[in-house]
């Protein structure tokens, strides 16, 4: 019988989530592991929308994807009080992944992407694009870590996280992760937390657009790079619209 380990905040994976749900939860929220076998060649797209019926604040998924094999995975976080997704994908010779995120709360809502992502073989590419958008006293988190083993070379890795703050009380988190044991790679990662850049906002407010309408459209900007790589632009436009109809008036 295998003991199943209760998470909490002293563990880094762990740090940024809400302390009270993890001390509460049923335990076997933290051992429900969805598995994905993407086999070799083959394309999968899933896409998670805000409105989506969450079965767990917790949702955690184990992929494999398969020499040449492509997963994509774009989804919008906006409940709470606390909704946390993970993803631990391994990568075969010349496999893609491509993640795109989003967050969006108020409240004191603690919202979060979680991901580890293993370069198993040579040649394998990655790409993570993880936008939050936070108001009241929410917290918008995404802690990626990306491994790529010693024979991995020709590995190409990014993963980028940028948060925009509405207001004062709203916190984002952010925890890069780079272990590499092969020597012929390309990995970067970026991060940037600031608030809603106000000299544009005015710039579109100078020629007739209403403050609450710049607001929107430059929020709709910020958050539309996480969904650029949906090749689909009907499918793309319906992960935006569906986050936007989330975005609290309250917060423009």
């Amino acid at each position: 019988m295998t003991l199943i380990a209760r998470p909490t905040n002293r563990e880094e994976d762990w740090r940024y989530s809400d302390a009270a749900f993890l001390s509460t939860a049923p335990i076997d929220t933290f051992d429900d592991w969805r598995t994905v076998t993407v086999a070799p060649g083959d394309v999968l797209r899933e896409t998670v929308q805000a409105d989506d019926a969450a079965p767990s604040a917790v949702a955690r998924c184990r992929v494999h994807v398969g020499a040449g094999g492509r997963y994509e995975y774009f989804a919008t976080i906006v409940s709470g009080p606390y909704r946390r997704i993970e993803l631990d994908v391994t990568l075969e010779e010349g496999a893609h992944f491509e993640f795109g995120g989003v967050t969006l709360g108020g409240d004191s809502k603690v919202q979060e992407f979680v991901t580890r992502v293993i370069h198993a073989q040579p040649g394998a590419t990655s790409n993570q694009v993880v936008r939050a958008v936070q108001w009241g006293k929410s917290t918008g988190n995404f802690l990626g870590r990306i491994e790529v083993v010693r024979d991995a070379q020709k590995t190409d890795a990014a993963q980028n996280f940028r948060a925009i703050l509405l207001e004062k009380g709203a916190s984002a988190n952010t925890k890069p992760e780079l272990e590499i044991f092969a020597d012929d790679v390309k990995c970067a990662h970026g991060a940037a937390i600031g608030a809603l850049d106000q000299t544009a906002a005015f710039y579109m407010a100078a020629r007739g657009l209403s403050p609450e309408k710049a607001r929107a459209l430059l929020v709709r900007a910020f958050i539309a790079d996480a969904f650029a790589a949906i090749d689909d632009e009907t499918q793309r436009e319906t992960m935006l619209e569906d986050a936007l109809a989330h975005l609290d008036e309250g917060a423009l």
